[in-house]
């Protein structure tokens, strides 16, 4: 089970990164990055420019102003490209990226080489590499770098034309300032944006596979109350018919053979109960009525269920209306028996208004309360108990959660309340 579990986090995680390396959804959504990044070394080259037009201006590179207009017209056209048709492949990312580095480090060998002050720009085609990219794309891309930066080295022409000028220190150490936050605001906006965005998809990849988990163990416990339901009409049925001839035969039996035919229609009933309500799940069908009229028709099924039960219904009900089936009807009733079961002397059941969206129903009792392990969201999974707090728990949660509502539960010295929380009628989210 461990292996299974590390597999599947490992597989999460790899589709989590497979959307910015692998989707066209994800180049799209990323070209906006790109865009920011592009322009703000586009905006750093020629505020460097205007810069050193002002201390020197006899000094005027025009390849160098030739080459931020052509880094610019890149910038648009390949935002363009990414938001109409974006590529199929990481390859054509890494080529756009290898073609910043080639217009960065060109324009940085006509200023100045390694003694340009924004020479740490050579760093963002990397940063955004080892997001967008698989990691031997990224690794290209620093070697690339790396051997952009040797360039500069070795081929610089100077920043000034007289690298002796009293205001080349100030002028270079200013520049390494800005160059330093510009580039440190970029990576912080926008490669932990993209980051978040990461962490967000894999929390989202974890919650899809709980609760893909949990419908799994609902398809088997489904399975098996089908069968079991299938199997028991006819015993039902001949039982019967046992009843109509022991009625005929022992007539002194009366009495007991007429309770035993109620408690064999009551079971009749419930079968039928569960294949209607297995249809209506089926058809998605719901019910919407009134708070009232809905714990109305609970307080019906309640009294037949537990004639000898105390069970205290809190009035008044709130104006709202909700949306409700068979299954949820059966999921409240399950919460009301473990209830009964932990406090057969005292149950209460309330609802109130939460907002304007939501609906409280609240089942409380008397009881020694829930495992501590169960408090806050009880129900995300089956636990044993002899108390029959399990199966029906997680199941009536399960229930509460596919109609876009939710279930909780806290305990106190004065015994157990069990919350479920829905939306009104029209508000309603289906779960997946």
């Amino acid at each position: 089970m461990k292996t299974a579990a590390t597999t599947r986090l490992k597989v999460g995680r790899m589709a989590a990164m497979e959307w910015l390396t692998q989707s066209q959804t994800g180049f799209r959504q990323a070209s906006r990055y790109l865009l920011t990044m592009r322009v703000a070394i586009v905006a750093m080259q020629l505020v460097t420019l205007a810069v050193t037009q002002a201390v020197a201006p006899s000094f005027y590179s025009t390849e160098a102003l030739l080459l931020c207009l052509v880094y610019g017209v890149f910038t648009t056209l390949i935002w363009l490209w990414f938001r109409q048709r974006p590529p199929r492949h990481a390859l054509t990312v890494t080529a756009t990226l290898v073609f910043d580095l080639v217009l960065i480090g060109t324009w940085l060998l006509k200023t100045g080489g390694y003694t340009n002050p924004l020479t740490p720009a050579l760093l963002l085609p990397i940063a955004f590499g080892i997001l967008l990219v698989p990691l031997r794309h990224s690794i290209v891309l620093t070697g690339l770098t790396i051997t952009a930066y040797a360039v500069e080295i070795l081929w610089r022409s100077p920043v000034l034309p007289n690298e002796t000028n009293s205001h080349l220190p100030d002028l270079y150490l200013l520049g390494m300032w800005v160059a330093f936050s510009l580039t440190a605001g970029i990576l912080m906006l926008v490669v932990g944006s993209l980051a978040r965005q990461i962490r967000e998809q894999q929390a989202q990849l974890s919650e899809t596979r709980e609760s893909r988990l949990r419908d799994e163990q609902i398809i088997a416990l489904g399975l098996s109350s089908a069968t079991v339901a299938h199997r028991l009409g006819t015993p039902l049925n001949t039982m019967t018919l046992l009843v109509d001839e022991m009625r005929a035969e022992a007539p002194q039996l009366g009495d007991d053979l007429n309770m035993l035919e109620e408690q064999l229609q009551l079971c009749s009933g419930h079968l039928k109960q569960l294949s209607t309500a297995a249809m209506q799940v089926r058809t998605a069908q719901l019910e919407t009525l009134t708070v009232q009229d809905w714990l109305a028709r609970l307080r019906e099924s309640a009294t037949l269920l537990w004639p000898a039960s105390r069970i205290g219904w809190e009035q008044p009900y709130p104006e709202a209306r909700v949306a409700v089936d068979a299954t949820l009807d059966q999921a409240v009733l399950n919460l009301v028996a473990n209830a009964l079961t932990a406090s057969p002397e005292w149950v209460s059941i309330g609802a109130q208004v939460t907002g304007p969206d939501g609906v409280e129903i609240v089942v409380r009792d008397h009881g020694k309360g829930l495992d501590i392990s169960e408090q806050g969201s009880p129900g995300d999974h089956v636990v044993k108990s002899e108390r029959g707090l399990g199966v029906g728990l997680f199941l009536s949660n399960a229930t509460i959660q596919r109609l876009g509502g939710a279930l909780k539960a806290f305990t106190t010295d004065e015994g157990t309340t069990m919350i479920i929380e829905l939306p009104q009628a029209g508000k309603v989210i289906r779960g997946e």
